[in-house]
């Protein structure tokens, strides 16, 4: 690796050492950055080729550079005759202007060591191509190594040629005097030029018909780069020292030979007996032989024998040849009208490039880069031109690397990305806007392309918005995240809701369904779903299109929307949305699709959630249920509200039976209890003995009726011993909360959780910190109501009623329906009736009580009784049946019995049915 780095350091040194050995103070490096060394060419090969810079406006140019070492073998007087030779020919170029021959940028400069002149940017000459390698850097580049001449190129070559001889005879009356490949120059975009005037010779008449030159004889001892190529010399020069421009063409048709035989000329010709050579030549030339001619094209063959004639009259002219059918190639042609554009107007400019797209694919990809494509951008300072010529250079560029799009085409197409007039320019750069996201660098993409996406979504034209919507979607993927997410969304965005126009907004809403995919999920549920409802018009389409992008959301993979959105947001505008009167049966059809699968996940999701729930608490209850306490110290410990519930409804006990008298609750370990669980569960049952202090409830037991009079006295007693017991609870100095729906507020919170033997809260499904809403009776406590249900175990704090209202299917699911078959008959139109005001309790003499009070004030504020009873807290409804979802009498479907006495001594009438059936709804 060190030997290859050292060998490329010595290379670089050595190029640069040269570089400044022959350049160095000459004039031209005060305006001229000189590159590296890339070809040779004029008389001989003897001027070398350098890329170079302009320092004031950086335009490229080739250095020529003619180093006087080269001729230090010969005598001062022929050193002198070589420089003045080839500054004659420098200066003669200097003085032509034409587009067949080597434009000058800068005259001939000399200095001590060299000579050295500008032109314009130059690849190689025709020789250094043919494989004349002379004067040429090494190592050898690999563009003029590989090079190699296509058709159309040697076609239109061959053709330039031909039009800067007819200027030089018709227009300049000059003959070249040594046309040959050393002297003819391929520029950078492959034109084939002219140079090398060291031995052209003007006409002495000029102004006459019949023009005459006069030539030098050929004197063998000059030094060869005083001389011209002899195997390129017409035979007359030689042998009769005479010269027209017949000559050049003798000369144009030793090039076509040269051309199609690669590189070598008809005859070789001995530099040292010239006479002898050019008479033997003479003769072969009078009777030429057809394998002479064998690789020449037999479209041109007969044509290039007249050339090579021996006499002048018989060779065609420059003008003549420029006509003939060979040079009437597509590619030869189009490239020829390329070079005449300056002549044509605007009309037949458009014309032309209208047909162009159907001949660049048959040009070879070399051509169409380098000759035609810089003709292309050269027609984007004219604006009317550009919706002519952009879409041939989008063309040319599809078939570029992203290397050669970025270094030919980019830095012409920057200019007109930000064009907005004529509006065709940019339809053409949306229609290839994929091109222009592949290939263009990601920091030209966000300053230049973006942009002008963005102004097509904000232009005034609703066919511009359609399209670039339209458009869009097709490279969305190629658009980086930021961008779309900050810009390109926004604007899609505001012109939905800004746009006057139903099609617009339309393909705003398409827009957006496509390219959901690329989009993230959270993302879409902040910005794009929230935006639908802001949209203000009800067409059909418009519903359709929200529709469209909420089944998108919902189905993609990646997306999705959560259930808690479906619930809250996305079904209930999707609903609303689906009645409207504009909708037609199957666009209604298609709404209810949408939202019976959105009804379908979300009620599996959550259904899903539940049943795991339930698992875990049901494992959480089988791990503390391990010690049973006895009944005496369930009465003793107040039990959670979980279990409380349990003992009202009869839930399943542990080994799956159904408790219908007092459930006897599972107590903790009290030897496994920490000092900090003993405290709280002191408190508890301290809490819990203020309570039997202030009004004991005496504990009963369901005992089988054989009667009706013995079912009625036992509920009659039961209501009276709950509503004593509610009255004992003073409420006359605590502030009543307002009754707020979803919550409740207990009259006396514990302390702490209750938790288990192994430490853990105890839960059963129903208390609040396991996620479950509590559903409140609008009293802010929780009523005593144990003894409603037939003798049930009778515990210090209160069921939760308001939280079995959002689950009644997870108690359904779990426990068994309440063995109330006491209560059957009692709901049968066979019972005799007692009024209400006999079920009433009886006050003690000089006892407040608020609540009764109150319960009566807010039934006759509110209604009446007998219409439609009021609740508790002003809540309508009955006792029973509003507060407590889980109570329906309905279901009790027993045969009466006879009333009897309750233990109130109360005598029930025969009304009693009727008015128990207004109590509880």
């Amino acid at each position: 690796m060190e030997s290859m780095l050292n060998k490329l350091k010595s290379t670089v040194t050595k190029v640069t050492a040269d570089v400044t050995s022959a350049v160095m103070g000459n004039p031209v490096t005060r305006e001229f950055e000189v590159g590296r060394h890339i070809a040779s060419g004029g008389p001989g090969l003897c001027w070398r080729i350098y890329n170079g810079t302009k320092k004031s406006t950086k335009q490229e140019v080739a250095v020529f550079v003619f180093d006087k070492k080269m001729v230090d073998k010969y005598q001062k007087f022929e050193k002198d005759q070589i420089v003045d030779s080839l500054k004659k020919g420098v200066q003669q170029l200097t003085r032509l202007r034409h587009p067949r021959l080597l434009t000058v940028q800068h005259p001939l400069e000399e200095s001590r060591d060299c000579l050295a002149f500008c032109t314009e940017p130059v690849f190689a000459s025709l020789s250094n191509v043919l494989g004349q390698w002379e004067n040429l850097p090494c190592p050898m580049p690999n563009d003029i190594k590989e090079y190699k001449l296509y058709d159309v190129e040697t076609k239109y070559g061959l053709l330039q040629i031909s039009e800067g001889l007819s200027f030089l005879h018709s227009g300049v009356k000059m003959v070249h005097g040594n046309l040959c490949p050393e002297n003819i120059i391929l520029n950078k975009s492959g034109a084939w030029k002219i140079m090398g005037f060291d031995f052209s010779i003007s006409s002495t008449n000029p102004s006459d018909a019949e023009l005459k030159y006069t030539c030098k004889e050929w004197e063998p001892n000059l030094p060869p780069l005083c001389l011209p190529n002899p195997e390129y010399l017409a035979p007359e020069y030689i042998l009769s020292v005479s010269c027209d421009s017949a000559s050049d063409m003798y000369s144009l048709g030793v090039v076509m030979h040269a051309v199609f035989n690669e590189g070598k000329p008809v005859f070789k010709v001995n530099k040292h007996d010239i006479f002898k050579s050019f008479s033997r030549q003479l003769d072969q030339l009078s009777s030429i032989s057809p394998a002479v001619l064998n690789k020449i094209p037999e479209e041109v063959r007969e044509h290039v024998k007249m050339l090579l004639s021996v006499t002048p009259n018989v060779r065609p002219d420059a003008d003549q040849m420029t006509k003939i059918p060979f040079f009437d190639d597509v590619g030869a042609v189009t490239l020829q009208y390329f070079d005449s554009l300056f002549q044509r107007d605007n009309l037949q400019k458009s014309q032309f490039y209208k047909g162009l797209p159907k001949v660049l694919p048959k040009l070879p990809k070399r051509v169409v880069v380098y000759r035609i494509l810089p003709a292309l951008t050269s027609e984007f300072v004219n604006p009317d031109m550009v919706p002519f010529v952009l879409p041939n250079v989008l063309l040319i560029a599809e078939e570029c690397t992203k290397e050669e799009y970025i270094r030919l085409i980019l830095p012409d197409l920057t200019p007109v990305f930000k064009q907005q007039e004529p509006i065709q320019i940019l339809l053409i750069f949306l229609q290839k806007m994929d091109l222009l996201l592949t290939k263009t660098p990601s920091e030209d993409i966000k300053n230049s392309v973006l942009p002008m996406v963005y102004r097509a979504l904000e232009a005034p034209s609703v066919q511009i918005q359609e399209l670039c919507l339209n458009i869009i979607p097709t490279f969305a993927n190629l658009i980086d995240y930021p961008s779309m997410k900050n810009s390109l969304i926004p604007r899609i965005k505001s012109a939905c809701l800004q746009t006057s126009s139903l099609a617009v907004r339309v393909n705003s809403l398409v827009c957006l369904g496509k390219i959901l995919e690329y989009l993230d999920k959270w993302y879409v549920i902040d910005e794009i779903l929230p935006f639908l409802q802001q949209i203000p018009s009800r067409e059909p389409a418009v519903l359709m299109g929200v529709l469209g992008i909420y089944k998108c959301t919902f189905s993609h993979k990646k997306l999705g929307i959560p259930k808690e959105h479906l619930a809250t947001k996305s079904l209930p505008h999707l609903v609303s949305l689906s009645i409207d009167n504009n909708l037609n049966l199957n666009q209604f059809n298609s709404f209810m699709v949408v939202i019976r699968d959105m009804l379908s996940r979300m009620e599996n999701e959550h259904k899903t959630k539940l049943e795991q729930l339930h698992i875990m608490q049901e494992q959480q209850r089988s791990i503390n249920i391990s010690n049973p306490g006895n009944q005496s110290e369930q009465i003793k410990s107040p039990p959670s509200s979980g279990n409380q519930i349990d003992d009202i409804f009869g839930s399943t006990g542990v080994n799956g039976k159904e408790n219908g008298s007092a459930a006897t609750a599972p107590q903790p370990n009290r030897m496994s209890l920490t000092l900090e669980e003993k405290q709280r569960l002191a408190k508890e049952q301290e809490q819990a003995a203020k309570l039997r202090n202030q009004q004991p409830l005496a504990p009963q037991s369901m005992q089988p009726a054989n009667t009706n009079t013995a079912k009625t006295k036992d509920l009659t007693s039961s209501l009276l011993n709950s509503m004593t017991s509610l009255n004992s609870l003073s409420l006359a100095n605590t502030a009543r909360p307002a009754p707020v729906q979803g919550t409740t507020i207990p009259a006396f919170p514990p302390s702490g959780p209750m938790v288990g033997s192994m430490g853990a809260p105890v839960s059963n499904g129903f208390n609040p910190p396991m996620g479950f809403q509590t559903g409140g009776m609008g009293m802010g406590m929780r009523p005593c109501v144990p003894a409603l249900y037939g003798g049930m175990a009778t515990t210090t704090s209160t069921p939760n009623f308001g939280a079995l209202t959002q689950n009644q299917g997870s108690v359904g699911q779990t426990n068994k329906a309440p063995n109330l078959s006491a209560l059957d008959s009692l709901f049968t139109p066979s019972q005799t009736k007692v009024t209400l005001n006999q079920m009433g309790p009886k006050a003690t003499p000089g006892t407040n009580t608020p609540w009764l009070n109150q319960f009566g004030s807010a039934q006759n504020a509110q209604t009446q009784m007998q219409g439609a009873p009021v609740g508790v807290g002003g809540v309508p409804g009955g006792f029973g049946m509003q507060a407590n979802p889980f109570f329906s009498p309905q279901n009790f479907s027993q045969t009466a019995a006879a009333p009897s006495l309750n233990q109130s001594g109360i005598k029930h009438s025969s009304s009693v049915n009727n008015d128990l059936k207004d109590l509880f709804g």
